[in-house]
C-alpha cells in the first residue's frame, strides 16, 4: 500500500533494533572500529592487547590485522542502530557516526538529526515522501513525535514565528549536489501549504523565515 511505501522511507524497523541475537553477538565478539582504506571503517573484535598495539579479526573476512590503540573507536550497541538522534549515541565518534548515516541511507532513511541539525544524503531518486499526506503529518507535531525531515525543521521554524512573533532562519549548506536547492524548495512548499491554512488571520506584526543555501 501507498502507506507502507511512504513509512518506508520514514520509519526505522523496530524489530530489528530489538533483536537479542544481535545484542549477544555484539558483546561476546567486543566489537570496535578500525581504520579501513576501502570504506573508512570498518568492524572488527578485538582479539589481543599488547601494550599500545592491538590485534583484531575483521567482521568482514575474518582476516587478523594488528591496529595501534589510538586508531580503534568504541561501537555503540545494536540497539543504537539507525537511530534518528546522532546526539543519543552512547558512543558519539566518527565511526560511529558514518556508520549511522550509511546505514539509515541504505534502508532508504536520507534524513538523520545530530543535535540542531538535520543531515540530508542525497538519494539521487525521488522518495515518496513529499505528498500533502506526509505534510498533514508534519503539521504542529513536536520534532521528537515524527521521523526526521526537512518538514520538521521547517514546522518547527513556522511555530516559533507564530508564538514568539520573531524571525527564524533556516540554513541548507552542503558540497554542490549534495541537495540544497531540492530541500530549500521543500522548505518552501511546506511553509506555502502551512501558511495558507492560516490564511484570513490579521496580524500586523510582519515576521518572516529566512531560507539561505550555502555553498
Amino acid at each position: 500500500s501507498h502507506q507502507q511505501l511512504d513509512e518506508k522511507f520514514l520509519f526505522v524497523d523496530k524489530d530489528f533494533l530489538n533483536s537479542p541475537m544481535a545484542q549477544a553477538d555484539w558483546s561476546a565478539k567486543k566489537l570496535v572500529w578500525v581504520p579501513s582504506e576501502k570504506h573508512g571503517f570498518e568492524a572488527a573484535s578485538i582479539k589481543e592487547e599488547h601494550g599500545e598495539e592491538v590485534l583484531v579479526e575483521l567482521a568482514d573476512n575474518g582476516k587478523k590485522v594488528t591496529v595501534n590503540k589510538d586508531d580503534i573507536q568504541k561501537m555503540n550497541p545494536p540497539k543504537f542502530s539507525k537511530v534518528e538522534d546522532m546526539a543519543e549515541l552512547t558512543c558519539l565518534n566518527e565511526a560511529s557516526v558514518l556508520h549511522n548515516i550509511r546505514e539509515r541511507y541504505f534502508s532508504g532513511l536520507i534524513y538523520t538529526y545530530s543535535g540542531l541539525f538535520c543531515v540530508v544524503v542525497n538519494p539521487y531518486k525521488m522518495l515518496p515522501i513529499y505528498s500533502e499526506k506526509i505534510i498533514e503529518m508534519y503539521k504542529g507535531k513536536k520534532r521528537h513525535e515524527v521521523p526526521p525531515h526537512i518538514y520538521s525543521i521547517t514546522d518547527n521554524a513556522y511555530r516559533n514565528m507564530m508564538q514568539d512573533r520573531e524571525d527564524q532562519s533556516i540554513l541548507c549548506t552542503g558540497e554542490s549536489g549534495a541537495g540544497k536547492t531540492e530541500n530549500t524548495k521543500k522548505v518552501i512548499q511546506y511553509l506555502a501549504v502551512v501558511a495558507s491554512s492560516h490564511k484570513g488571520k490579521k496580524d500586523s506584526s510582519a515576521v518572516g523565515i529566512h531560507v539561505e543555501r550555502w555553498f
